[in-house]
């Protein structure tokens, strides 16, 4: 008896494929909202394929809106597969006007931030049947970063079957639906549709109101890097003379848990009023140069993001600014806790400080402020005395005319430690293809009133030195990826091993698998002794394929 073969569904008919490809001219849609465009470069760089109607609207881009990073990957895909030849100067203004023109508004993109932001955290979608619609080749992220008219996302979807048929068995085609019962492809269309429309209040409301951003001036600096602790300092933000929308930065900025001081020069472009693109190069050559992604608040009164690099952007700071005035401005305190007791010296870190007598400084009952020892208009050293049976629970600090609430945390006693993120991952690399690195941090918890960890009333003590291990994940028999799958770093950084087959390893296989990755606090603890936190590191193989890279182009 011959087994049949499968039957292969190419679903698109020769027009369709052309349309959702823009491989040839195509008439804009007749019907629906549609935005005009009228910028001459964009006319002229897209016109050859995407022709304009009586009102101006180019054909598939008039009816779609999307980030920077959306509608630069479109132009790279139509470079890379459309031979559409641009200069870097008309790619950037291209992307300018379009993502001006036909962008987000900030409610629509805050809610995709972490895409564009690079973050690796997983950000569950709502409807779990789409997702898996969408995520087997990318995040969710990418789509509800986008509006597009129905016809539009019927279009993308065509797209996609047209230059990657397997989606239809990996994807779009799953299962057996009863008759009459739509394919996954068809669900997908008819929700995204509906929940990320091509019109919206949002956009109605942005779009008339929507102008350059006023950020000229000095803002403080005050962010997290995971494994490094608290960022402390201040940024000068310059307009580019000529342009409504393109800036230089000066930062400086202390790594408060170890006192190295970074100094930082960029530029940056603001498209649609609030979303901040920049890159910036530090002082120090063997620092790298972060990638600027950032969100400028309505009122221009703040702004923020993250800096980040790496080869698969892994690295980075979270990073607010707050715009500085006359008044004095706290950033933070370092060490953000004290234990019931203690006598230690505090520093405030911020700018205009200028108190330099004790009765400047109030850290709330049970914390006497002793002397100021030390003042700069960037900090103040402060030598404190935490009564023996003070309260344990945040303090404010108050300042002049400031108020930092939960500045300070008094503590009893250290209950645990949280190693954080709880799972990360990790690739191999340094051959073929970049490595991944994996930053995990211990932080110090107090169980609060309750006396239960995990729970609302917790006390974060903050980052802690910790002596750092990885011990055997058992999957299998005879499991052995700790001998293989690389090192972690005094500071929690792993550090992956080498890519490619490994001889030395039983069947030749990859460096990769699964470990516990184990913090001791104290450090100098004895086997046995301290408190340990851990969490999971799966060691996996590089990215070898990458969809479009999302950098958007700087001037």
């Amino acid at each position: 008896m011959s087994q049949s073969r499968p039957k292969l569904l190419f679903p698109l008919t020769l027009v369709a494929l052309l349309a959702a490809t823009g491989s040839t001219a195509q008439p804009a849609e007749t019907d629906g909202p549609g935005i005009p465009v009228d910028d001459a470069t964009v006319r002229q760089a897209c016109g050859s394929c995407h022709q304009a109607d009586e009102a101006g609207r180019l054909s598939r881009i008039s009816f779609r809106r999307t980030t920077p990073e959306g509608w630069q990957q479109t132009i790279r895909r139509m470079v890379t597969l459309n031979d559409v030849a641009l200069t870097p100067e008309t790619a950037r203004e291209v992307v300018r006007y379009l993502s001006n023109h036909l962008g987000l508004a900030p409610a629509e993109a805050l809610d995709a931030a972490w895409e564009a932001e690079r973050r690796s955290d997983d950000q569950p979608y709502d409807d779990a049947d789409v997702e898996e619609t969408c995520i087997q080749c990318h995040s969710m992220g990418r789509v509800i970063s986008q509006r597009r008219t129905g016809e539009e996302w019927s279009l993308l979807m065509a797209m996609h079957r047209g230059y990657y048929p397997f989606t239809d068995f990996q994807a779009f085609r799953r299962g057996n639906p009863g008759d009459g019962e739509p394919q996954a492809v068809d669900r997908a269309v008819a929700h995204l549709s509906e929940r990320f429309p091509f019109e919206t209040a949002e956009w109605s409301a942005w779009s008339a109101t929507m102008r350059p951003p006023r950020v000229g001036g000095e803002w403080l600096l005050r962010g997290h890097a995971p494994g490094r602790g608290a960022v402390y300092g201040r940024m000068t933000i310059t307009p580019v003379a000529g342009t409504e929308d393109e800036f230089t930065t000066e930062a400086t900025y202390t790594f408060a848990h170890t006192g190295r001081q970074v100094e930082r020069t960029g530029r940056a472009i603001v498209y649609t009023g609030f979303q901040w693109r920049g890159r910036s190069i530090p002082g120090d050559p063997d620092a790298d140069e972060l990638r600027e992604v950032m969100f400028v608040e309505r009122d221009w009164r703040a702004i923020s993001g993250r800096w980040f690099t790496g080869g698969y952007d892994e690295t980075g700071i979270d990073v607010t600014l707050e715009r500085l005035g006359d008044a004095p401005a706290v950033a933070g305190v370092h060490p953000p806790s004290l234990p019931a007791g203690a006598t230690a010296t505090v520093r405030v870190h911020g700018r205009n400080l200028a108190a330099t007598s004790a009765d400047a400084v109030d850290l709330g009952p049970g914390v006497a402020v002793l002397e100021v020892t030390g003042a700069t208009g960037e900090w103040l050293d402060v030598q404190v005395q935490v009564d023996e049976d003070a309260a344990t629970g945040g303090r404010d600090l108050v300042l002049d005319r400031t108020a930092v609430t939960g500045a300070l945390t008094v503590y009893d006693e250290v209950h645990r430690i949280a190693v954080t993120p709880r799972a990360g991952m990790a690739r191999v690399g340094g051959v073929r293809f970049p490595k991944q690195f994996q930053q995990f941090e211990a932080r110090a918890w107090h169980d609060g009133p309750d006396g239960e960890p995990a729970t609302d009333d917790d006390l974060d003590l903050g980052m802690v030195d910790a002596r750092w291990s990885i011990e055997e994940y058992a999957v299998t028999i005879g499991d052995d990826d700790v001998r293989y799958v690389g090192d972690i770093e005094a500071g929690g950084r792993f550090v992956p091993a080498v890519d490619g087959p490994n001889v030395e390893r039983s069947g030749s296989r990859n460096n990769v698998g699964d470990v516990w990755v184990v913090a001791t606090w104290p450090p100098d603890a004895g086997d046995g002794d301290g408190l340990t936190g851990r969490a999971h590191l799966l060691v996996t193989v590089p990215l070898y394929l990458r969809w479009d890279p999302t950098a958007v182009e700087q001037p």
